[in-house]
């Protein structure tokens, strides 16, 4: 399906195709049990490849956790990640010294830059009852100018995020959720000073939308020459440009245009991704993403001499203090807790 409006349309898989600044985005959805004493699942583990859960046995995941669902530590170079928990839980530990507990709508922006080692766990602190978890893990490519600099923690708190809210003319609901870019009046909080979305002429935006059954809403023009991603995630059917699209694709649309959405019968939810391309080579391996096999290949070197910091936390999969709510440390040592004053 091509026209003016709709270049492309794709299902989605479990790691999301994206375009240029973004490398890709993987949507965690995990129903996970009760949990433990140790904060991992009460349930049976067998059957699972652990160290390498995938498969989503019985709707869940143990991903490379032996005990707590999530990533042990790892290292990044080259790129940024950004996390939007809807749902549950995540335990950040790093290199740095920094550390926090963010969930229920709150974002982490991480620049790795010239290198970090972190980790993010999924504890699952309710023994009474389910441990649901949701998440986006967004990469965001960084310019050759920016590979190197220095690593930045940040949290968007989920009170201070922008929400745009809107109507149709038959009163049906549309919510946007501004994570990066701005939506009329409504700008975003600030990104890491080394960001590729630092700079509004990039056009970078990272946009949840919600649209109530039956809602009408278009989607505003933005500017020619960038690269721009709808994603209908939740949902059952919508139509864009006259042509019904059904949940689980995406629409790669052309930002010069507006793009009026109708959706269908149930609720509707997408997530948009645009931003002008860095237009420069991209070589991965691994958790590193540079502009030649030489970096890489530096890179490695670099992580084996340096371990990029080392590791400050007695244990590779840390999860924190069952009893603490949300925060960040820095590695500074300030302490952010939202709603605490």
């Amino acid at each position: 399906m091509t026209h003016a409006l709709v270049n492309r349309i794709w299902p989605l898989d479990f790691q999301w195709q994206t375009a240029d600044p973004f490398l890709f985005c993987v949507h965690h959805e995990d129903f996970y049990p009760k949990g433990n004493a140790q904060h991992g699942p009460q349930a049976s583990l067998a059957g699972r490849e652990m160290g390498n859960d995938f498969e989503g046995i019985d709707g869940w995941r143990m991903y490379h956790g032996q005990v707590v669902p999530g990533f042990p530590v790892h290292p990044h170079r080259g790129f940024e990640t950004v996390t939007i928990v809807r749902a549950g839980l995540v335990d950040h530990a790093d290199s740095l010294g920094a550390a926090g507990r963010y969930g229920g709508g709150d974002v982490q922006w991480l620049t790795a830059g010239s290198g970090v080692q972190h980790s993010e766990m999924f504890p699952l602190l309710r023994a009474d009852h389910d441990n649901p978890l949701e998440l986006f893990q967004i990469w965001l490519n960084l310019p050759a100018a920016n590979k190197m600099v220095a690593p930045h923690f940040a949290m968007f708190w989920r009170d201070a995020i922008p929400m745009v809210r809107a109507q149709d003319n038959a009163g049906r609901q549309i919510e946007v959720e501004v994570i990066a870019g701005a939506l009329g009046d409504a700008r975003a909080l600030a990104p890491p000073p080394n960001s590729w979305a630092a700079r509004a002429d990039h056009h970078i935006a990272i946009w949840l939308i919600k649209l109530e059954r039956g809602a009408h809403w278009t989607l505003p023009a933005a500017v020619p020459g960038i690269n721009r991603n709808l994603y209908f995630f939740a949902g059952e059917s919508l139509r864009l440009a006259g042509d019904e699209i059904k949940v689980k694709h995406c629409m790669a649309l052309n930002p010069a245009l507006d793009a009026m959405i109708e959706n269908g019968n149930a609720e509707a939810q997408l997530l948009l991704l645009q931003g002008r391309p860095i237009a420069e080579p991209v070589v991965s391996y691994g958790p590193f993403v540079m502009n030649t096999r030489a970096e890489i290949e530096q890179a490695y070197a670099d992580y084996r001499r340096t371990r990029f910091g080392g590791w400050p936390w007695p244990r590779r999969d840390p999860v924190h203090d069952p009893r603490r709510g949300r925060f960040a440390l820095y590695g500074d040592g300030r302490v952010e807790e939202p709603g605490v004053s």
